[in-house]
């Protein structure tokens, strides 16, 4: 029994590497911050989108500071609660996490969250989330119901 629990146990990492070469991690996921998972010790960047960070604020209707950043985080974390998600692998970024388009269920997770305006497209990298932006901008659905500095120039200072 203890031998085949080894057996298994020195098998991880194999099977790992397996899964992330035919392009596909899954598994259930901690929710790191609103564009940011980790799935079996894997860091993982929804690609195509950026949220605010944790500690970014934004304005809501009423222009009172809502912590915006967090928000994000809790409603991705509460979209996938316990459930396993499927990622599709595009590469790495500079920070060496998996860029990856995720799955919960036939859900994309990148378009709920450009269309619940807890992310916008990050158009730098990719447009594929222009008209699920464009859709809530429209429904003034999550930050765009208020005023928000974009993420990338939140990071930035500006």
């Amino acid at each position: 029994m203890l031998r085949a629990f080894i057996i298994v146990l020195l098998s991880l990492p194999f099977l790992m590497d397996s899964a992330m070469a035919e392009g596909v991690i899954s598994g259930r996921a901690i929710v790191v911050d609103g564009d940011t998972l980790e799935i079996a010790g894997e860091r993982i960047r929804l690609s195509g989108i950026d949220a605010p960070e944790l500690d970014q604020t934004c304005a809501d209707r009423d222009a009172r500071a809502v912590p915006c950043g967090r928000i994000a985080r809790d409603r991705l974390r509460d979209k996938i609660g316990d459930a396993a998600l499927r990622c599709e692998i595009e590469g790495r970024d500079r920070y060496k996490r998996i860029l990856a388009r995720c799955r919960l269920g036939t859900l994309d997770l990148q378009s709920w969250l450009v269309r619940e305006g807890l992310a916008v497209s990050f158009v730098r990298y990719s447009r594929d989330y222009d008209a699920d932006e464009a859709a809530a901008r429209g429904a003034g659905a999550g930050m765009w119901a208020g005023r928000f500095m974009m993420p990338w120039d939140w990071r930035r200072g500006s």
